[in-house]
């Protein structure tokens, strides 16, 4: 017989799997939510720059702002998480802010507008840094990689709606704005979904610099940032920068350009689950090193893609690269750090790799409208005009930039930790 002692505890125990598959799926449709609403407008975002902005290099500013302010903000806040002993609030605060920024892109009259706006999304992007901990805490330790690839599964899916719908939104609103807005709505719709799961806390941590400075220059978590930071610098200055610009110059419609981002971002969940079936099979470095050499043919072929045809497999390639790549190095990053400083880990890897993301549409826009200002003045005149000066400034700069992310990620990836992804 039982004993009546025994009977809460056993009710704790089975409702213990219960609640964690709960917050499992809550925190999956929350993520769905958050970063469809971080990508609604993304793909027609660079032309609607280009309607307000005269200039590659402008261009390329307003996007880097994404990425800046996730670099300046991730890592203190990872720290600032493990230091008060919360993430949910973080977590609510990031999701209020992508709401408010796609309303302050969305009503903006001028470029410095979407720069604010686009600013205030990056502040939003932040957010993943304490979504990443709280979920893979809801798993083993040793199954970091496998958390992060359901996690980046359920954004991806998120980000492929959203971008597969842009080009439509905009012509039923003969417009950009009304995806900006219906972006916001997303966002408040993620805060309500998430608001009623409770947040088990860890104990407070209270940053010690050198204990920071000892996490910062450990090489299972270094190497794998620079890494992520490299394969978002290609990422960042075609797939999310100048592709649909060059898409364009070659006739793409908005429909079209809404239609090549989701299928990059489709394809990416194809890499991602790729990752997952692999990771306890395959060599964290084989993957890795796989994800760099599609970088750079997706790279290549956007360089010399003579129709908007051949920019689709450059798409494709592209996604694959992202979703081999990103989720492998992510789980890498926290493997095999303590759960109280996997926040801090986790911000840091984030905020390096958020480099690229800046660096990547501002230092390819300036390079790109260099080489245009460059082909101008040697073919000038009737023979070039300015939308096909951009577009060979911009072919240029992707063959560069694809030789520039090749070699790194090759030589890097052999310095990775051997041992099967998951």
């Amino acid at each position: 017989m039982t004993e009546p002692s025994a009977l809460p505890a056993q009710a704790a125990a089975r409702s213990e799997p219960s609640s964690r598959q709960s917050s499992i799926i809550i925190y999956a449709i929350a993520v769905f939510l958050y970063w469809a609403a971080l990508y609604l407008y993304v793909p027609t975002l660079p032309t609607y720059i280009v309607s307000k902005s005269d200039t590659l290099a402008m261009v390329g500013v307003v996007l880097a702002q994404y990425g800046i302010w996730q670099g300046i903000v991730r890592f203190p806040l990872g720290i600032a998480s493990d230091w008060v002993g919360r993430r949910k609030p973080f977590i609510i605060a990031g999701f209020v802010l992508a709401g408010a920024g796609a309303v302050i892109m969305g009503l903006a009259d001028t470029a410095t507008g979407i720069l604010v706006g686009r600013a205030v999304t990056g502040l939003a992007a932040s957010a993943w840094v304490p979504l990443v901990v709280i979920f893979s805490s809801l798993f083993p330790s040793d199954q970091s990689v496998r958390a992060s690839a359901i996690l980046m599964l359920a954004g991806s899916l998120g980000r492929a709606l959203a971008t597969g719908v842009t080009g439509s939104i905009n012509e039923l609103s003969g417009g950009y704005s009304l995806a900006f807005l219906l972006a916001a709505g997303m966002a408040a719709l993620a805060v309500v979904v998430i608001l009623p799961v409770r947040e088990k806390g860890h104990a407070r941590r209270r940053p010690a610099v050198g204990e920071i400075g000892r996490l910062i220059t450990r090489r299972d978590v270094l190497v794998p940032s620079l890494l992520a930071a490299v394969a978002q610098y290609g990422s960042w200055a075609a797939t999310f920068g100048f592709l649909p610009i060059l898409a364009r110059e070659l006739g793409a419609s908005d429909v079209t350009l809404s239609l090549m981002m989701s299928l990059n971002i489709g394809v990416t969940v194809v890499g991602q689950l790729l990752a997952t079936a692999l990771a306890n099979r395959t060599r964290a470095s084989n993957l890795v090193l796989a994800s760099f050499i599609l970088l750079g043919a997706g790279l290549g072929v956007a360089a010399v893609a003579p129709s908007v045809a051949v920019l689709y497999l450059a798409q494709i390639l592209l996604g694959l690269a992202q979703g081999i790549g990103y989720p492998v190095l992510m789980g890498m990053t926290i493997r095999h750090v303590p759960e109280t400083s996997r926040t801090t880990a986790m911000g840091l890897f984030q905020s390096v790799y958020a480099i690229g993301m800046f660096g990547g549409p501002a230092l390819s826009g300036v390079l790109a409208s260099a080489i245009s200002v460059y082909a101008v003045g040697m073919f000038g005149g009737p023979a070039l005009s300015g939308a096909q000066a951009d577009a060979v400034g911009i072919r240029v700069m992707f063959g560069i930039t694809a030789v520039a992310c090749l070699l790194p990620g090759v030589v890097a990836s052999r310095y990775l930790d051997g041992e099967p992804a998951g």
